[in-house]
């Protein structure tokens, strides 16, 4: 028996984990390599395979050394391994993200051991990708290895986090320790990637790793092949397209897609394993059971098997079937506030609100620095990009360099002002948030450099009743800035996976349905549409892949509690919303995107409903009397049919 190691090092040297959380906004603590170590050598992948003496890579000596057991094969039998997978582990298939060291020393450990490596290393690809920031790097990732990322073209992110430069210096030196490896013949291209291998697709080699892929996924589709078949080719570019589709990669709910080269590896084995007896075969797992088998080359067919195979594990919401034409008609883009104020008139006042106001010794900035900022940098800055007259194309966008400057003063002003003179400065934010730059770089900002964690706690203490008039404004100001805050889908994703955040956002929106001015009631309503709009539109991408909503696809985010809350609220405006019908619509346009394909409506929802006596509430909005001041009830023929539709088709 001879001992297996894996040998773990950090491709970033330290600097992913001091910067993780200022780039990601969670904590990652390397960029990991690995490579095995058995019968006294080192093996790696990067330049093609490479051997060395244990610890003499470029890559110097491991963080860790991690005991993978024991293998009962001999030198020779691992040696001819190597040699199979060194015409499949070639330097022109390497990607940074997809296809790495990290895959070869899996099938590796699997071949010698008939383990795995770590979860923690394997895994980190995602949970990067899952980020704002990773997936607004994706495509440059993707470029670096000339590799193209499915659907449209994606536009560089212009500001993906604290500092482009930064974040570009980090991938340069990760990409160029990962493949520095011993040169090879591909090593001139080294970039050269194929188009033979995609992001979803799990390249298999061994019975272990197999297994480890059938138990990551409750439904799979293995597609068994050979190099010498050419139907196999054929219809390769139609499985790939369907892992793109239909796979899990980017977090999403779907089908792991493996390819099994019968002729690479321990392929064989698997085929012997699972009976095998041509290729191209497709093998359909539920749970990690066979469920069904497809032969040959037949595109229409494979599509059929993993829709029906997506439907068995993901079957679709009951609502799907249901026609709701006042529902599916409406939008599911933001209410934005988008009117320009005079710029240098805001400026002043706040200028003046500064000047007025008594300043602590111990404050970070003097009067004249948080002036000089804001006049300075953040002005011209809201002038270019919101010029009355005809502004330049393309529009200027905010750098980070302005965005740090501009948040560490609205940081101070934010603790020293009081709230009747803060609201010019939310108002300059409400405006910024209509430059995509300025959401990317929120939704990657620290939360002491973020704007929206600055103005939050004043607006959850404003009153709702009988408010002051700068109290007013302020909280009005927070409401609008928030529903253009939501015009990034990065952000807005970001506002809603941070449990803190979100809890103090619900902390101003729900009073704000009720306030005593119509305006902020608006105002309210707007953000609560905006904030189900965001919900829907994940869940109707669900149904259109055909991957189906599960309630564990979103219980991690806490969302059935939340969903009851705002439902809740929703239904207690509308109650008592008297007069304003845009506020009505607006609120039950929410509604019906929080309840129309939740995964908790029958188990949660459905009761709530009934509890709450919501198709009576929504009822009474459609006739005079108690629940509208207005003749006839609610007068527009728009309004009245989702109102209806709601009532009638979600609230039953």
């Amino acid at each position: 028996m001879t001992s297996v190691k894996l040998y773990v090092y950090d491709l970033s040297n330290g600097m992913v984990r001091q910067l993780s959380r200022q780039l990601t906004g969670r904590q990652i603590d390397g960029i990991w390599h690995t490579s095995v170590v058995v019968f006294g050598k080192e093996v790696f992948y990067g330049q093609g395979i490479n051997t060395t003496a244990p610890g003499r890579s470029h890559h110097g000596s491991p963080m860790q050394v991690i005991d993978m057991g024991e293998t009962a094969l001999d030198e020779d039998t691992f040696n001819e391994y190597i040699q199979e997978m060194s015409q499949h582990y070639t330097a022109d298939k390497y990607h940074l993200l997809e296809f790495n060291c990290n895959s070869f020393t899996d099938d590796c450990v699997g071949f010698l051991t008939g383990g795995s490596i770590p979860s923690f290393i394997k895994d980190l690809p995602t949970d990067f990708l899952s980020t704002p920031f990773g997936a607004a790097l994706r495509p440059t990732i993707d470029a670096m290895y000339r590799r193209p990322t499915p659907g449209p073209a994606a536009a560089p992110a212009p500001s993906a986090g604290a500092d482009p430069q930064l974040a570009a210096s980090i991938l340069q030196a990760v990409a160029s320790q990962a493949q520095g490896g011993m040169p090879t013949q591909a090593a001139a291209h080294p970039n050269a990637a194929t188009n033979s291998l995609t992001a979803p697709v799990h390249v298999v080699t061994n019975p272990a790793s197999f297994k480890s892929f059938l138990g990551s996924h409750k439904a799979a589709v293995a597609f068994f092949t050979s190099e010498t078949c050419p139907p196999c080719k054929m219809i390769e570019p139609v499985f790939e397209r369907l892992a793109e589709e239909k796979g899990t990669h980017g977090g999403r709910n779907g089908a792991g897609f493996a390819k099994v080269d019968i002729d690479v590896g321990l392929g064989s084995a698997l085929a012997l394993e699972w009976k095998i007896t041509a290729t191209p075969t497709f093998i359909f797992f539920l749970d990690g059971k066979k469920s069904d088998q497809l032969l040959g080359a037949d595109r229409n067919e494979l599509r059929t098997q993993v829709d029906l195979l997506l439907f068995q594990v993901y079957p679709p919401h009951p609502h799907t079937s249901v026609p709701m034409p006042a529902i599916q008609a409406l939008s599911m883009n933001p209410i934005l506030f988008s009117q320009v104020p005079p710029i240098d008139t805001v400026l002043s006042k706040l200028a003046s609100f500064i000047d007025a106001q008594p300043w602590p010794p111990s404050t970070a900035l003097t009067k004249a620095q948080a002036i000089s900022t804001l006049s300075g940098t953040v002005g011209p800055y809201l002038k270019s990009r919101f010029a009355t007259t005809p502004p330049p194309a393309p529009l200027p966008s905010a750098t980070p360099a302005i965005l740090v400057s501009w948040a560490q003063t609205t940081a101070v002003l934010a603790s020293v002002l009081p709230v009747d003179s803060l609201f010019p400065l939310v108002d300059m934010w409400r405006l910024a948030f209509l430059d995509p730059a300025v959401g990317i770089w929120a939704a990657t900002a620290i939360a002491s450099q973020n704007p929206i964690s600055a103005f939050l706690p004043k607006a959850l203490a404003t009153p709702t009743t009988a408010p002051s008039k700068g109290a007013r404004n302020y909280l009005l100001t927070v409401l609008r800035m928030l529903c253009n805050a939501f015009s990034s889908l990065a952000l807005a994703q970001r506002i809603l996976g941070d449990a803190q955040v979100r809890g103090a956002v619900m902390g101003v929106l729900v009073p704000s349905l009720l306030h005593d001015d119509a305006t902020v009631r608006t105002a309210g309503a707007s953000l609560a549409f905006d904030i189900a709009a965001v919900v829907q539109k994940r869940r109707v991408e669900a149904v259109r892949t055909g991957r189906g909503i599960m309630e564990e696809d979103e219980a991690e985010e806490g969302r059935d509690e939340w969903d009851v809350e705002m439902i809740s609220a929703l239904l207690e405006a509308v109650d008592r919303e008297r007069e304003n019908e845009e506020v009505v619509h607006r609120l039950v346009a929410a509604l019906a995107f929080f309840l129309r394909l939740s995964p908790q409506y029958q188990t949660q929802l459905a009761p709530l409903l009934q509890v709450l006596q919501s198709k009576d509430i929504l009822r009474r909005k459609l006739s005079a009397g108690d629940g509208w001041t207005a003749a006839g009830g609610i007068a527009k023929k728009e309004v009245k049919k989702l109102v209806e539709e709601v009532a009638e088709k979600l609230c039953a």
